[in-house]
């Protein structure tokens, strides 16, 4: 395997050594080949928010795989499934799934450029929308990790449609806006930045993104592969109240399996195959075992007031980390939306690519191996997110407060103790 791995933010490049390989999984846990225990916060990279191995995840796979594994026919759960999605984003009247969040942020873009007869996007630094050829400039995730803000294999002329402008930053999309508004086709953004680490929208920031799209004519895409069922029951669009053109899901709606999906408004999703002319295709999406466990995980979330309870654990964590770096003198900035969280090891505010990338990435390669060794399982990557599930209990945070302190403490301190700065 190239690298060891078939991602590559499983490697550890980023902080040394060598990764750990997991056996097995349950709840707020995971086990690695060696049987060393671990409270784990990536959580599969954000899809497991029922935990690992969900009692009911796993009976529907179960279940479903008796009747077949896929058909290449269209199933009664689809629609089931459908129902779920759009009882929660309101803005999807049409959708389409696919199998992946890079392939639906993909194909989303080849509709909005079909749909407005323009060539030109906007994404924003930082944000990662997939490994797509028009995406890849100035990305989050394993291409930031990995300091490869643009990849190898892009052609110019693909770069040159992208424009890419500081997150947060309203003034360069207005400049930009005003400037070029009738050549772009759409604005896409993670709604919460969640692959540099995590920085929320400032309160005038998605606002003026669906205010100057509307004016130009471009589509909003709001893209909560990551959000999507993750910050509230209705992603990220409900916790803001931002209605966009065009919405991706991926992570959480699989249950756990590779899932993505696309759609927005009917005038706009008429244009797909078969009904219109941009055309998108995929042996696979929908497969039922996959829709099964979708089904299941979403049908979880909506009985009862799990939002709450994630909250709740979000600020007793944010809470923990924030104590731990104040006692220890360690510069840190905890940001945090939901059960969405990072601590960035630099003074706050962190609120673009820019002041991430001030953090210190050394110190926060020795915080995540002396987390690791006493069991606490964080991303290898200063520019992830961490994620709390259903499954996570006060224990966990209380276990993972004093986990932090012990790690803290055996980095070298910078400067006096102050008060540390931390953004919701």
């Amino acid at each position: 395997m190239v690298g060891g791995v078939n991602s590559p933010v499983r490697s550890f490049k980023a902080v040394g050594g060598h990764p750990r390989f997991a056996s097995r999984a349950k709840g707020s846990r995971v086990w690695d080949v060696d049987g060393k225990e671990y409270i784990d916060y990536l959580g599969s990279w954000g899809p497991l928010i029922l935990g690992h191995a969900a009692p009911q995840v796993v009976a529907a796979i179960r279940e479903t795989a008796k009747r077949g594994t896929s058909y290449g026919a269209p199933t009664e759960l689809e629609i089931r499934f459908a129902r779920l999605i759009q009882e929660a984003f309101p803005s999807m009247e049409l959708i389409r799934l696919v199998n992946s969040g890079t392939e639906a942020a993909m194909s989303a873009l080849r509709l909005a450029r079909g749909f407005t007869g323009r060539d030109f996007i906007v994404k924003f630094e930082g944000c990662y929308h997939g490994h797509a050829d028009s995406v890849l400039t100035k990305a989050g995730s394993g291409p930031l990790t990995l300091g490869v803000p643009n990849s190898a294999g892009v052609p110019a002329a693909t770069a040159t449609q992208t424009l890419t402008i500081p997150f947060n930053d309203v003034g360069a999309l207005e400049a930009l806006m005003k400037a070029r508004g009738q050549e772009i086709a759409a604005v896409i953004v993670e709604p919460v930045a969640g692959n540099c680490g995590v920085i929320p929208p400032e309160p005038d920031f998605l606002p003026a993104l669906r205010q100057l799209t509307t004016r130009s004519g471009a589509l909003l895409l709001l893209d909560e592969v990551i959000t999507g069922f993750r910050v509230a029951h209705g992603g990220a669009q409900a916790l803001y109240g931002i209605q966009p053109d065009i919405t991706c899901l991926g992570k959480i709606i699989g249950g756990g399996l590779p899932m993505g999906v696309y759609g927005g408004r009917r005038d706009i999703m008429t244009q797909v195959a078969p009904l219109g002319s941009v055309y998108q295709a995929g042996t696979l999406s929908g497969n039922p075992i996959t829709v099964a466990a979708g089904v299941a995980t979403l049908e979880t979330l909506k009985g009862r007031d799990w939002y709450n309870q994630l909250e709740n654990l979000g600020a007793q964590l944010e809470g923990e980390l924030s104590n731990a770096a104040e006692e220890t003198g360690i510069p840190a900035t905890v940001n945090r939306v939901g059960s969405m969280f990072c601590c960035f090891f630099t003074e706050g505010p962190v609120r673009d690519l820019a002041s991430a990338q001030r953090s210190d990435t050394k110190r926060y390669a020795q915080y995540f191996h002396a987390m690791l060794e006493q069991g606490i399982n964080l991303s290898p990557s200063q520019f992830e997110a961490g994620f709390i599930s259903t499954a996570h209990t006060q224990d966990d945070i209380a276990r993972t407060g004093l986990a932090a302190r012990t790690a803290l403490k055996s980095l070298p301190v910078s400067r006096p103790k102050g008060r540390r700065k931390k953004t919701r």
